[in-house]
């Protein structure tokens, strides 16, 4: 905890209660001497530091960016999701504060131990369903009445998603996430212990005109295997270290090997005024920069590569390498 800091009027109104009499110093060393005691509760235990947790924020900010994009080609319309707050509270508290009646999907997270859960609001959800049945993304909120159409096309919406997840935490974990309940009332869920921490994600979300939140539930017995990988460290120390995967190298020497490049050669340039220009006409010279005795430059966009000379092979215009420009400079430029 940081220290107060006294401001001016504060420490002069102590001084003049040290000096009239009113404040005792002696009893004001004899009270920084006792112990400070802090109150801790052990059903709110903090099993994550403030460097796990923005490691999991990291993490799913990069996860809201791809469903940004996956529900924006799904559903045809404007969809915006971005991280609202990650925090680590007990699984009884997160189940009291979403709404009795909603729209649950429970993942598994192979080869993690243990369930998460994904909280769609109704509004979302149903604005997700409106448009999925061709409709312009209206919100009405029939939850406790789902026909098990509706409840199928939901989950396949989120189940689709599911890659998105994974390349999410490729990072730090190879997981294979796999749909395994869809749930509307949260009081049949029992995944963890009430005291369980768990971390929630909040996502806002925006669809069309209709906002509301998404909200994921990670319960510690699922990071626990992977704690290690959440700091800061980790993530410097593996950053740019992945190795290639077997015949990678290969397969992308043999895809620049077949690249098609355009090559142009410029026999010469020359300057004229625009009045110049207008007046042309058939049988005019123009006078090139460029010697017929010098070389031409053979370049790909922009870029200097050889030294050519030109000439002529079965009847149509050629060059002929001279010379590597190295580098792809020229020393006269």
């Amino acid at each position: 905890m940081a220290d107060e800091v006294l401001s001016q009027n504060e420490i002069d109104a102590l001084l003049s209660a040290l000096s009239s009499g009113e404040m005792d110093a002696n009893q004001l060393k004899e009270e920084e001497k006792e112990k400070k005691v802090r109150v801790y509760d052990f059903k709110r235990a903090l099993r994550f530091s403030k460097d796990q947790i923005r490691s999991i924020s990291r993490i799913n900010e990069n996860y809201a960016r791809m469903l940004t994009t996956y529900f924006s080609a799904q559903l045809r319309t404007y969809v915006h999701i971005s991280v609202a707050s990650v925090d680590q509270i007990p699984y009884e508290e997160f189940i009291r504060s979403i709404p009795t009646m909603t729209v649950l999907n429970i993942f598994s997270m192979e080869p993690l131990d243990g369930r998460i859960i994904f909280e769609i609001n109704p509004n979302i959800a149903y604005s997700m369903l409106d448009r999925i049945l061709g409709g312009k993304g209206n919100s009405l909120n029939k939850i406790e009445n789902l026909t098990e159409i509706e409840s199928t096309i939901m989950s396949n919406l989120f189940e689709k998603s599911l890659d998105n997840l994974q390349e999410a935490w490729s990072s730090v974990a190879d997981i294979d996430p796999l749909l395994e309940e869809f749930e509307v009332n949260p009081q049949f869920l029992q995944l963890v212990s009430p005291n369980e921490t768990v971390v929630v994600v909040s996502l806002n979300t925006t669809i069309g005109e209709t906002s509301g939140m998404i909200n994921i539930c990670i319960p510690h017995v699922v990071l626990e295997p992977i704690i290690p990988r959440l700091s800061v460290h980790y993530w410097m120390q593996n950053e740019g270290q992945k190795e290639r995967k077997p015949g990678e190298y290969e397969k992308l020497t043999d895809n620049l090997s077949s690249t098609i490049l355009e090559l142009g050669v410029v026999l010469g340039e020359t300057k004229i005024s625009v009045n110049d220009l207008l007046e042309l006409t058939q049988g005019d010279v123009l006078k090139l920069n460029q010697s017929i005795e010098d070389p031409l430059i053979m370049r790909s966009d922009e870029e200097p590569l050889y030294l050519v000379q030109p000439g002529q092979q079965k009847n149509k215009v050629a060059v002929q390498v001279i010379e590597e420009i190295k580098g792809g400079s020229l020393d006269d430029e």
